[in-house]
């Protein structure tokens, strides 16, 4: 059987699953729709957060840019401490109470705390922000996905994504979500871990990734250990060396403390408290989420890791058992020919991996070129307007006056070889021009690795499977976040108080509609890759949910004027940080910064903004209501009533 009749059937028998599952589990009632009907056991709440928090980015992205990070590894574990710390102060200080408080929306907690439609309504406006940031992720890694193991085009992925997620979110609610992300958990962390487990053997001899990431090189004979062989073979091609130190610790710290605070404000994440039938049971399922999730992130690493060296190796091949310019590099024949490399072929087909022989040897030198990252970005412009000038039959004039300034570009480029050496050697005397492997998308590295390793097809169907699952299975939670923030806040909590259950239904359902629909518009144009667009979300989430929540919680002082200055404050710094880097709104070309660290204010970069919207929010929301009248009683009851368990009396001596 092929590998593209593998992969459609594994993905269309777990699709089959997950639509017979929302038939089954419909929701017919709004408690259904927006919390299960709070009846799901702790258990099974605990494996759907898993799946619902574990989403594209942590299953395709995380471990790619861990993989090609070019400052090294270990300033890209900020995402494993940032996601899986945030997840530890979700479960302690914001889950049980947020549950006790008993209601289904994260805005109706913050308009009831605060006592103030117009806090729930930002409340909601934040949510909705956050939502659709996040979900843009989600849907680049369905499209990613589709791209490859179904062979249709990103934008087609797009679409057969999003018409799974109506099929089984926009019928199901929160009831049909909870138990198809069940089944999505067990197939995601199937599909993570035994690829995981293949490669740490025949690289390391380990059966379990986490012990083949600190053991020894097993092609070496065991006399090297595995992380000792990846940073002798980056470095000699001139990268950075794979277990350096982050160059920024502040921006390390900043960025972890954003994504920290920034999960425990995920609003999907938190309505899944909502689910259980008492406070107890929140606690309980957020100790199952924490094992369920520890299963994928601890393997992480290692993927990422062996992700690198495999694919190094398949750059060049001498790497495998000495160093990595004692032989030639892949030839361009083997690419073509050799059936061990057919991945590169078809990953070539989506554009994500990009190889291009440049100086006519016949084979793809892949090394560090950054030195040459001007004069390369010259070939880039003066190579794109020739192109375009021809699509556009330019006169000959400006034809050749645009050939010439190639050229010239080029020759550049080769005298600045003369300067850059690899390996002990100048460019020039290596008869290189620049790195040949012109793009790996960071997004491909997990999906590729099986094909990498040469483990069987039946594995590769599996990962296809398991990365639709984690970008699905987000999605539908986000979606389902933004349409009870809709529903339930906008609708009924502010245009129309009176309105009937069946009508706030049909409302939830046509606003994920409408939601489905932006997310794959905005998807087909996303702003980075999953991973790093996630990353926003969390800065957005940071600096405006998990105040408010944090505030309304643990401070009774805290008002009303105060949580709305606070979160207005944190939401417009943290977006207007971003986007002077991103573009405004995300729009390309409109950015008024270059997202490099050389333009960062005081190092601190775009993704890591939301850890000072934070402060700002905090500090902010604590003036104002220091000079402003302090919360009514019966608010300051509410929040005795969350904080303190029932029943319990007062100390006493002995």
């Amino acid at each position: 059987m092929d590998q593209f009749t593998l992969n459609l059937i594994v993905v269309g028998i777990t699709f089959a699953i997950y639509v017979g599952i929302a038939i089954w589990a419909r929701a017919g009632s709004t408690a259904e729709f927006y919390a299960a009907g709070q009846g799901v056991h702790p258990v099974m709440n605990g494996m759907a957060t898993g799946a619902d928090w574990m989403s594209a980015a942590s299953f395709i992205s995380m471990a790619g840019i861990i993989a090609l990070a070019p400052a090294g590894g270990y300033t890209q574990s900020a995402f494993l401490m940032g996601w899986t710390g945030g997840y530890v102060l979700l479960a302690l200080l914001l889950a049980p109470y947020l549950r006790k408080f008993g209601k289904f929306t994260v805005p109706e907690f913050i308009g009831d705390r605060f006592y103030s439609g117009g806090a729930r309504l930002l409340a909601v406006v934040c949510l909705i922000i956050i939502s659709i940031t996040y979900v843009i992720g989600q849907m680049r890694g369905v499209g990613v996905t589709f791209s490859r193991f179904l062979e249709v085009s990103t934008d087609m992925g797009l679409y057969i994504g999003a018409a799974i997620v109506f099929a089984y979110a926009v019928f199901g609610g929160m009831k049909g979500i909870t138990y198809t992300q069940v089944a999505q958990y067990v197939v995601l962390i199937i599909a993570y871990t035994i690829p995981a487990i293949f490669i740490s053997l025949a690289l390391t001899g380990a059966f379990l990734p986490q012990l083949g990431l600190i053991g020894d090189y097993a092609p070496a004979g065991g006399d090297q250990a595995f992380l000792a062989k990846l940073d002798q073979v980056v470095t000699e091609l001139g990268f950075t060396a794979y277990t350096a130190d982050t160059p920024s610790m502040l921006n390390m710290f900043l960025f972890t403390m954003s994504l920290m605070i920034g999960t425990a404000g995920l609003p999907h994440v938190i309505i899944r408290f909502f689910t259980v039938p008492k406070v107890a049971d929140a606690r309980s399922s957020a100790g199952w989420a924490l094992v369920f999730i520890a299963l994928l992130y601890t393997v992480a690493p290692a993927v990422g890791s062996m992700a690198r060296l495999n694919f190094t190796t398949t750059m060049w091949p001498g790497a495998v058992t000495g160093n990595a310019l004692d032989q030639d590099a892949v030839s361009l024949d083997a690419i073509q020919n050799d059936p061990k490399l057919s991945w590169v072929r078809t990953w070539e087909q989506t554009g994500l991996l990009v190889l291009q022989d440049l100086n006519g040897d016949g084979k793809i030198q892949y090394f560090n070129d950054a030195k040459l990252a001007a004069e390369n970005k010259a070939v880039e412009g003066a190579t794109k307007a020739l192109a375009d000038a021809r699509a556009a039959n330019a006169d000959a004039a400006r034809i050749t006056e645009l050939e010439a300034a190639l050229a010239a570009a080029n020759e550049a480029r080769i005298a600045k070889g003369a300067e850059v050496t690899v390996g002990g050697q100048t460019l020039a005397e290596r008869g290189w021009v620049a790195n040949e492997v012109v793009k790996v998308d960071n997004d491909i590295m997990v999906l590729a690795n099986p094909e990498i390793a040469a483990l069987p097809g039946w594995v590769i169907a599996l990962v296809a499977a398991g990365a639709l699952a984690a970008a699905l299975s987000t999605a539908a939670g986000l979606l389902l976040a933004i349409s009870s923030a809709i529903s339930h806040d906008l609708i009924k909590g502010s245009i129309n108080p009176n309105i009937s259950e069946k009508g706030e239904l049909l409302a939830a359902r046509i606003s994920m509609t409408f939601a489905i629909a932006i997310s794959t518009w905005l998807g087909l144009n996303p702003p980075g890759f999953a991973a790093q667009v996630v990353a926003l979300a969390f800065g957005l989430a940071a600096a405006t949910i998990f105040p408010a929540l944090m505030m309304g919680i643990f401070s009774k002082r805290v008002n009303k004027e105060g949580a709305i200055l606070g979160m207005l404050v944190g939401l417009v710094f943290t977006s207007v940080y971003i986007f002077l880097y991103k573009g405004w709104f995300f729009i390309p070309g409109t950015e008024v910064y270059a997202d490099v660290p050389a333009n960062y204010f005081f190092g601190i970069s775009p993704l890591s903004i939301g850890t000072i919207g934070a402060i700002l929010n905090f500090a902010v929301a604590f003036a104002v209501s220091a000079v402003t009248k302090a919360p009514p009683r019966q608010v300051v009851d509410l929040v005795e009533s969350i904080r303190i368990p029932r029943g319990a009396g007062k100390a006493t001596a002995h």
